[in-house]
């Protein structure tokens, strides 16, 4: 304490009260978070006990991870700890989101046993922001159903909106599944194959036929599939034909194969595993069973 009968404490005597280092209480004081109340005839800085409980303020918001900057907000009456510390658990969840990808490459890259090549493409997917992620979902949804005016609109418009971006809590398992859809979608030969899809559903849905059509086409054919499968029933058998009947309609048999085959093949039911595992509904939602039971059984009693 300075020996002039105010009471006020230099930066020694209060580095000795909170136990601080002089340099850690100097660098506050300069970056405006802990002012001086004053000057020492011999020009030193001066605190007085306010500055100790402000120092301890200072203190605890330092250690919760706050900068400088919010801090020197609050004792200044500029802010409310309430409203800085939410503000701070947004800033720490977005910065746990973002450690939970980047943790994601090392473990994919060790899952895999990727060279440095996809290494890097993978570290490079896994950085990339939010909107940059949905630009590569409308980039590549445009691309497959470009000049195709008689595709089902609803169907368009289902894969423009697919949740295929991170959940605010992304598991291990989803941040894996972004990454390698994230690879997908950037693939020239997997967009070709995609675009053939798209050309099939186009040819197969008239400027007349109802919009959804061709996904409530999907649904059925997963219902009736998965009780076929149920049931035993193999898709060979007779009783496949008239779960083949109840599904077709008057469509035609070779028609609907030639279009499902687009659809059945295992990088397309990846691609929709992937967009399950990222939406948390699991791989099982992607139905591969049940569009590999329809193709098998359309071969069958179709000759082809």
């Amino acid at each position: 304490m300075i020996d002039d009968g105010t009471g006020l404490l230099t930066i020694g005597e209060l580095a000795r009260v909170t136990a601080l280092t002089v340099r850690t209480i100097r660098y506050w004081s300069d970056e405006g978070a802990l002012p001086p109340v004053g000057r020492s005839a011999g020009g030193y800085r001066t605190y007085d006990a306010a500055s100790v409980a402000r120092l301890e303020l200072v203190r605890t918001l330092r250690e919760l991870g706050l900068g400088l900057a919010d801090v020197r907000r609050v004792p200044a009456g500029e802010t409310t700890v309430a409203r800085v510390a939410a503000a701070h658990v947004v800033a720490l969840d977005a910065q746990i989101r973002s450690l939970k990808v980047t943790r994601a490459v090392p473990s994919t890259v060790a899952k895999r046993g990727s060279d440095a090549e996809e290494t890097t493409i993978m570290n490079r997917l896994a950085r990339l922001s939010a909107a940059e992620r949905r630009r590569i979902l409308e980039e590549f949804v445009d691309e497959i159903f470009q000049g195709l005016d008689t595709a089902d609109p609803v169907i368009r418009e289902r894969m423009r909106n697919t949740a295929a971006d991170l959940p605010e809590e992304p598991t291990p398992e989803q941040v894996d599944a972004w990454l390698e859809l994230a690879e997908m979608l950037q693939d020239p030969d997997f967009r070709a194959e995609m675009r053939k899809a798209a050309e099939f559903n186009a040819a197969d849905h008239g400027l007349d036929t109802p919009a959804g059509a061709s996904l409530w086409f999907s649904r059925r054919l997963v219902q009736l599939g998965a009780r076929a499968r149920e049931r035993g029933i193999a898709p060979g058998a007779p009783e496949a034909a008239q779960v083949l009947r109840e599904l077709l309609g008057e469509a035609d048999p070779a028609t609907v194969l030639e279009r499902l085959r687009s659809h059945a093949t295992n990088r397309v039911a990846r691609y929709r595993e992937l967009l399950a595992v990222v939406k948390g509904t699991g791989p099982e939602a992607a139905y591969r069973e049940e569009f590999a039971w329809v193709v098998a059984a359309l071969e069958a009693h179709t000759g082809g």
